[in-house]
């Protein structure tokens, strides 16, 4: 009765996980990796990121293009003021009193008096210096008044050392260096792909095996259980099959594990959460991939790095044509109209040349030629960095290639030691370990297979990041004379 009962239980247990597991993959999703990199590159947040970032910069260079040209302000000026003075006036009425006496002896003089003139003369002298007494020596003056005077002003710089033309300068090269960055990160981005693609196909391969080790094993515990009930073996060689079993189970429990954590980080690179299954097997493609000369020596103008490096040597050489150009005089038009009732304007050419800043100028321009000389060391350097890389990259993938060739050879006489040895044991003329030995040995070299393809695709993925071709990795998947894991 009870047992009808563990039974019935049974299977609704596993009803229950079934439709569990049915609702976990009804939408499950295969893709391949063309579609893979096509989707990462279209809606990844760097992508999107840097694609805003290289627009900036266009619409900047853009921006500056006018730089030269006149500059035309509209001012409005409101003021109101008030000013206090004290006007001097004993010169004035001096000259006043000076200018009223001569005015009227010349009058008399005109007039022909004889006699009469001179005491005429001097009887008006007095009456006039009385008049001009009357006016104070000083007056205090206060001036009020508010004002509003719009204007029109233009300014044009006609000469500033270079500063205009070293400013688009600048502007043009970060527009290259910022679609340089763009390539760069989408290189990144394709070789991350391809190490998180492959790694799900790699812990596929590496599950598999697990799997198929854990189903050989579990089938000679049965049938070793079988021959101990029937006297053919002893309970210790019976126990070693099932000792055998356990250990393939749990490294088939740590493979599901590692797939799993494997599928996550897929999922989460290419924003998605449903992607269970992939097209594009590991591969290893039997011919090589590049001339290794033509690999070292084309690099540098594939290589999104080298040549974004090159272009920050030419902004510390732009730097330094400014810090030139800071020494130099600036020379600038000008002109201002007054749009108020009065239409006053003014035009003129000024110049301008700092004798004194505090800022040792010459001291500036020392540092920006050794910035540039150090962009250009650093840039060598890292040349330097990349053939070796190229070079090693290079040589593992040789590696791997002939690893494979040989690891195909090794597969077929496992497969056929593994079949003897179960023939020996059942014949009793093998041991068990032996037979385990044969099955772990066959499982190992399925194993190391994924593991030899997965050496080689990073190896590709790393020689062509190197050189600026990753774009170009595709290609190699669909290469005629390929080996495909499957």
């Amino acid at each position: 009765m009870n047992s009808k009962k563990n039974k019935r239980q049974l299977v609704w247990g596993l009803n229950l996980l079934a439709s569990m597991m049915y609702g976990s993959f009804a939408h499950a999703q295969s893709i391949s990796f063309q579609d893979a990199e096509r989707h990462l590159l279209q809606n990844s947040y760097s992508s999107q990121a840097y694609q805003s970032l290289e627009q900036a910069s266009k619409l900047e260079a853009e921006a500056v293009k006018g730089i030269g040209l006149p500059r035309v302000d509209l001012n409005v000026r409101a003021y109101a003021f008030h000013n206090e003075l004290d006007l001097p006036l004993g010169a004035l009425k001096n000259n006043l009193e000076q200018s009223l006496t001569n005015g009227v002896n010349n009058r008399i003089d005109e007039l022909n008096l004889g006699d009469l003139a001179d005491p005429l003369k001097n009887s008006l002298r007095q009456p006039i210096q009385n008049g001009v007494g009357l006016i104070p020596d000083s007056s205090h003056v206060v001036l009020d008044d508010q004002v509003i005077r719009p204007t029109v002003s233009v300014m044009m710089p006609l000469y500033t050392g270079g500063l205009t033309s070293n400013a688009k300068e600048i502007a043009n090269i970060q527009v290259g260096r910022s679609q340089l960055s763009n390539k760069q990160q989408q290189d990144t981005q394709r070789f991350e792909l391809i190490q998180s693609y492959f790694n799900v196909q790699l812990q596929k391969q590496l599950h598999a095996a697990a799997l198929f080790n854990l189903n050989a094993m579990q089938q000679h515990y049965r049938n070793a259980l079988k021959m101990e009930q029937q006297g053919f073996i002893s309970k210790g060689h019976r126990m070693q099959f099932e000792v055998a079993r356990n250990n393939a189970e749990r490294s088939q429990q740590n493979t599901q594990a590692n797939l799993n954590a494997a599928l996550f980080q897929l999922n989460n690179l290419l924003q998605e959460s449903s992607i269970t299954e992939l097209s594009t097997p590991l591969f290893v493609n039997k011919t090589e991939p590049q001339a290794l000369n033509h690999l070292l020596k084309t690099f540098s103008q594939n290589s999104a790095l080298i040549q974004k490096m090159q272009l920050d040597t030419q902004l510390a050489q732009a730097n330094v044509k400014a810090q030139q150009a800071a020494k130099k005089p600036n020379v600038f038009a000008f002109g201002e109209y007054s749009l108020d009732q009065n239409e006053n304007w003014i035009v003129g050419i000024a110049a301008r040349y700092n004798l004194f800043s505090g800022i040792d100028k010459n001291k500036n321009i020392q540092a920006a030629e050794l910035k540039r000389s150090a962009t250009e060391l650093l840039t060598a350097r890292t040349q330097q960095e990349i053939e070796n890389l190229i070079y090693k990259s290079y040589s593992e993938a040789l590696s791997a290639q002939q690893s494979d060739a040989l690891l195909a050879q090794n597969l077929k006489a496992a497969q056929e030691n593994l079949r003897i040895q179960e023939l020996s044991f059942k014949e009793d003329m093998g041991t068990a370990i032996q037979v385990i030995d044969a099955q772990n040995m066959l499982s190992g070299l399925r194993a190391e297979t994924a593991l030899n393809a997965y050496k080689y695709v990073m190896s590709l993925a790393t020689l062509l990041q190197s050189h600026g071709s990753i774009a170009e990795f595709p290609n190699y998947i669909q290469h005629t004379n390929t080996h495909y894991i499957r």
